[in-house]
């Protein structure tokens, strides 16, 4: 996972927010990670961000059992066409049983599939080079959407 962070922190425009005690933010978002398209280096005020990486489970998301030591999921917003190509499910039916608790495979994401969201836990050598692929493909999707808007900086 920190040669994902690495890697995408070299993206052109991007910002991440990395919460640490303290600062102001929400005590649950400590540890964890938002990477948006912010080329000005400010949060954008109507746009999500584009991937994360949690470090533990959330209310209502405890199915990757994130609170055990050294497990961190990836979570990419990929739309709903690379979602179904990458899942071979629709994001919008209900989700095929699944064995959320592997790791270093691409799967729905627990709580945001039907807004087109794949999720890893702890990537590794099966998935490391098509996590940095779909990362650069939903920061890609970002600026693009920055730019319809009228807020591509």
């Amino acid at each position: 996972m920190d040669r994902i962070l690495e890697s995408v922190r070299t993206f052109p425009g991007v910002l991440e927010l990395a919460p640490v005690a303290g600062d102001g933010y929400p005590e649950i978002a400590v540890g964890d990670h938002f990477f948006y398209w912010a080329p000005d280096g400010r949060v954008p005020q109507r746009e999500q961000p584009y991937a994360t990486v949690v470090t533990k489970n959330l209310p209502g998301d405890t199915t990757n059992d994130l609170d055990r030591a050294d497990r961190r999921r990836l979570n990419i917003r990929v739309g709903a066409e690379l979602f179904t190509e990458l899942t071979g499910e629709s994001p919008r039916t209900d989700a095929a049983p699944a064995h959320f608790t592997a790791t270093d495979v691409v799967f729905a994401h627990p709580v945001y599939r039907a807004q087109g969201w794949v999720s890893i836990v702890n990537p590794g050598a099966r998935t490391y080079e098509s996590a940095l692929a779909l990362l650069r493909t939903a920061h890609d999707a970002a600026r693009r959407r920055a730019e319809r808007r009228g807020t591509g900086r």
